[in-house]
This record gives structure tokens, sequence and C-alpha cells, in this order.
């Protein structure tokens, strides 16, 4: 993570079309002091209807005193794009935790990044960070149609390598010319819906891709579903995790305040410390270097691999 997480009551102060159905959320703190510190990557949990949701910090990391996030109205998720666009107005007050940073942004002799939709966010303060490092890079940027894509006039400003794809005008991205003649100690940095990030998966060269996911991959979780203890050192409890259970339902079952967001391992809002045992993690979110240090685990899907676990919970 970036720095420490905060749970901070924000206010809104200006919210901007972006583009067809994208709207831009300026938020900052009452008493004017300075926001915790972010890097290109890091999202908020935002705290909305309810329900706890996740979005990309797209503004500028050293305007100290703004967070901006960008939501993309989609009626048929699960509420939180809606009560933004709908009810959420200047001068009200949305609660965030955060900033944490699962998609942060590598030094590399050269990045790629591609982006699909609503994905454009989190790269753009990429590309924002690696033209102030002056290190080249381009930018393949694909949408539904040319309205549809927000912060088009920002990327232009940044004088880079942009190209932007409108689907209703040009098709897809062609992942094969985006990817043709990679150099090496390039890094491909790509956001956006489940086809694009399956498929640049399959294209791209190993060791090359950092993602970042909307929703779970529909893939079957394979591992063995038995029982298992987890003490919960901060609250003395223990807890019997049932077969066909998970640790965060366990937990809520006993009364214990977890967040948690997505359920499907994606998210982060319920990352827990590991304190003892092994983790059988099925997330898709922490990196392979993370799944061997077993220093903390997502507790919605994740599940035991050494008969117990003690986290920090």
């Amino acid at each position: 993570m970036t720095a420490p997480e905060s749970r901070l009551d924000l206010r809104v102060h200006r919210m901007t079309w972006e583009a067809d159905h994208v709207l831009s959320v300026e938020l900052t703190r009452p008493d004017g002091k300075p926001l915790p510190a972010w890097e290109p990557g890091a999202h908020l949990d935002v705290h909305v209807g309810g329900q706890i949701r996740q979005y990309s910090l797209c503004g500028d990391p050293d305007a100290t005193d703004t967070y901006r996030i960008a939501v993309l109205d989609a009626p048929a998720s699960r509420g939180g794009s809606r009560h933004i666009h709908t009810r959420l107005r200047p001068g009200q007050t949305l609660t965030v935790t955060g900033p944490r940073n699962h998609f942060a942004l590598e030094e590399a002799t050269g990045y790629l990044f591609l982006a699909g939709g609503i994905g454009i966010t989190p790269l753009l303060a990429m590309a924002r960070a690696a033209t102030r490092r002056g290190t080249p890079w381009r930018m393949v940027y694909g949408g539904r149609t040319r309205t549809s894509m927000a912060f088009t006039g920002e990327l232009a400003a940044l004088a880079g390598d942009v190209t932007t794809i409108p689907q209703d005008e040009d098709g897809p991205i062609d992942l094969d010319k985006a990817l043709a003649g990679l150099p090496a100690g390039t890094l491909v940095y790509c956001c956006g819906p489940e086809p694009l990030l399956t498929a640049v998966e399959e294209s791209c060269p190993a060791g090359q891709l950092r993602l970042e996911r909307f929703a779970a991959p529909a893939v079957a979780r394979t591992g063995d579903r038995t029982a298992f203890e987890v003490e919960c050192r901060r609250s003395g409890r223990t807890l019997t995790v049932g077969a066909d259970t998970s640790i965060l339902q366990a937990a809520e079952d006993a009364g214990l305040s977890v967040d948690s967001s997505c359920r499907d391992g994606i998210c982060g809002s319920c990352e827990t410390r590991v304190l003892d045992g092994t983790p059988d993690h099925r997330d898709f979110l922490l990196s392979e270097a993370e799944h061997t240090a077993n220093a903390t685990m997502m507790i919605c899907v994740s599940r035991c691999a050494s008969g117990r676990l003690v986290l920090d919970l």
C-alpha cells in the first residue's frame, strides 16, 4: 500500500461530466488539511449507499488537498454508481477508506498503457507520472464511442503517444498491433473490462504485464474445502470456518466488524494481516510474490493450507 489507510469523511467539492455517463468527483477535507499521500494505481474504498465500492484515484498526487475519482453510471451494477450519479451532490459528505494500492507503477525503461472504457482512471495518473519521470510511454485507449471516452483532453496535454480507438468507428483494440515489437524492459499496464484483460493475458509476454480487474474472471476455484480454525488475535476470538463458508462470513456471523465489498477476491477491502499459519490464496489481486510472502490474505475467498490461521482480526 502507498500510505497507511485512513477513514475520512470528505466533502464533495466539485462534480464534473467527463464523458457520456462518466462523472468525476473531487473530494476535500472539511478542515482544509492535506490528504493522505497516494501514488498512481491507488484507489479509495468509498462508503456509499450502505455499500463499499472501489474507485481509482485519477487526479494528481501532487495536489495534496484534493482526491479525484471518476464513476461510470452503470445501471446494472450493485448500486454504488447509481447512488453517486443520482443522489450525491457538491457540499455533501462522503466517507472513504484508503488510499490502497495493489496496482502500483513499477520502475521500468518504458510503459505501454492499455485502457478500456472507465479503465482509463488509474492509467491516467500513471501516464502523468511517467511524463514527469521522463520515461517513454505509449497508450492505446479504447471505448464504446468517442463521446464516452473520458479524459482525452488531459491525455493530449501530456504530449505522449496516445492512440484512441472508439469501437463504433474503428472496432476493438488490435492487441497484436499494440504489442508488436514490445521492447524488453517495457511494462504493460492494462485496466478495463474482462474480455480485454483476458485477451491481453493471452498475448502479452510473460513477466511484462500488470493488470487490474473490475470483476473476478469466470474460472473455477480449486483446492481443499475442509473446515479449519482461525484465531482472531485482536478480538480474542477463535472461529471455526466450515467447509462451505468463508473466513469473512464466519467473522461476520461471530459479530466481528470487517470491511468487505466484492467477496470475489479482487477489491482488497477485506485484506487482513496473517500473524501465523499458511493461507491458501485464492484471490485475483495479490501478486505471486505477495502470495509467497503470506503477509496478508483476502478473507472473502482464501482459505487455510496449514490447519489453523492466526489473523489480525
